[in-house]
C-alpha cells in the first residue's frame, strides 16, 4: 500500500513525463482519454472524458464542486469555462497544486477556482458543504475506499452527486503473470476492487440510485497508446536510468506502467467505469 507521501513522491517525479507523453501542457489532464463519435484525436479525447463525466452529473452554474485528485486542473478549468462552476481542486502533491494554481491565476478564475493540498480522505471542509465531489481516476490510489465514501457522504449536501472514473477489478480469471500487481507498484496504486463492492459500499454509506456506466471499450485507444509510448521510451529510459543513477523510484519505472496495464487489460482484467451517486 502507498502513502500520501508515496502518492506525492510519484506525481511530483513524473510530472516531466506527462508533459512530455501525454499532452499535460495543453490538456491538463492525467487521464484515460474517452474515445467516442465526437473525438477526431488524443487530445480530444481527454477533454471528452471530463465532458462526458460533465454530462452525467448535470454540472451546473449554482453547483460547488471538490475535484477530489484535481491533478494539474484540468477538469476544473473546463467545469468553469463550460458551466461557471466553483471548483475546489485538492491533492497531496504540492507541485501539482502550484501549477493548477498558476493556471487558475493566469485566466484570472481565482474568484471561483482554487486548489489546495489535502488528503481527500481526511477534508477540512464543513458537512454538507459540496453539492458534487468530483474523482477522476483518483480513488485507486487509496488503500481505504470506504473512509473516501464515509468522507464524501459527510461532506456532500442532501441530493449531492458523487461523479467518478476509475479502473476496478473483473472476475474473468487469475492474473497468472501479475500484471496487475507490477502496473499498482509503478504507478502507486494501492488497490483496486470490484465494481460491485464499490457500489455496495456506496449504498450502505446511504447513497442512493447507484448507476454505473462501463467505458472500457472507449478507453482502450488510450491505453494502447500508453502500451505503444512505453514500448518506445523503454530504451531512451533505461540508458537514462543507466547514466543517472540517483534517478527517483517512480521516476525509474514509470513508462513500464503502460505495458503492464495494457496487458491486463488485454486479459479482462480490469476495466473502466464512471460511477455517479446520489446522496
Amino acid at each position: 500500500m502507498f502513502t500520501n507521501k508515496d502518492v506525492a513522491e510519484y506525481y511530483d517525479t513524473t510530472q516531466t513525463h506527462y508533459q512530455k507523453w501525454w499532452n499535460l501542457g495543453k490538456s491538463f489532464s492525467l487521464h484515460y482519454g474517452i474515445w467516442d463519435e465526437r473525438v477526431k484525436s488524443f487530445s480530444e479525447s481527454l477533454v471528452n472524458t471530463n465532458r462526458v463525466m460533465m454530462e452525467l452529473s448535470e454540472i451546473s452554474e449554482t453547483d460547488r464542486i471538490l475535484d477530489a485528485g484535481c491533478g494539474v486542473g484540468g477538469a476544473a478549468l473546463l467545469l468553469n469555462n463550460e458551466r461557471k462552476a466553483e471548483i475546489v481542486g485538492i491533492s497531496v502533491s504540492k507541485k501539482q497544486i502550484d501549477t493548477a494554481n498558476k493556471l487558475a491565476v493566469e485566466r484570472n478564475i481565482t474568484d471561483k477556482v482554487s486548489f489546495q493540498v489535502m488528503d481527500y480522505l481526511n477534508t477540512s471542509f464543513n458537512d454538507e458543504y459540496f453539492d458534487v465531489v468530483w474523482a477522476c481516476e483518483s480513488v485507486c490510489q487509496s488503500s481505504d475506499k470506504r473512509a473516501f465514501i464515509r468522507e464524501c457522504y459527510r461532506i456532500l449536501k442532501k441530493g449531492g452527486r458523487l461523479i467518478l472514473c476509475d479502473y476496478f477489478l473483473t472476475n474473468y480469471k487469475k492474473d497468472i503473470h501479475s500484471w496487475l500487481e507490477k502496473w499498482h507498484k509503478v504507478w502507486s496504486i494501492s488497490n483496486l476492487v470490484s465494481d460491485d463492492s464499490f457500489v455496495s459500499d456506496l449504498k450502505n454509506q446511504g447513497f442512493t440510485s447507484v448507476k454505473t456506466f462501463d467505458y472500457t471499450g472507449e478507453i482502450r485507444k488510450s491505453a494502447k497508446r500508453l502500451y505503444c509510448t512505453s514500448l518506445i521510451g523503454s530504451l531512451p529510459s533505461e540508458l537514462y536510468n543507466l547514466f543517472n543513477r540517483k534517478v527517483s523510484r517512480f521516476a525509474k519505472s514509470h513508462y513500464k506502467g503502460g505495458y503492464y496495464q495494457y496487458k491486463a487489460l488485454k486479459e479482462n482484467l480490469w476495466k473502466y467505469n464512471i460511477i455517479l451517486a446520489v446522496k
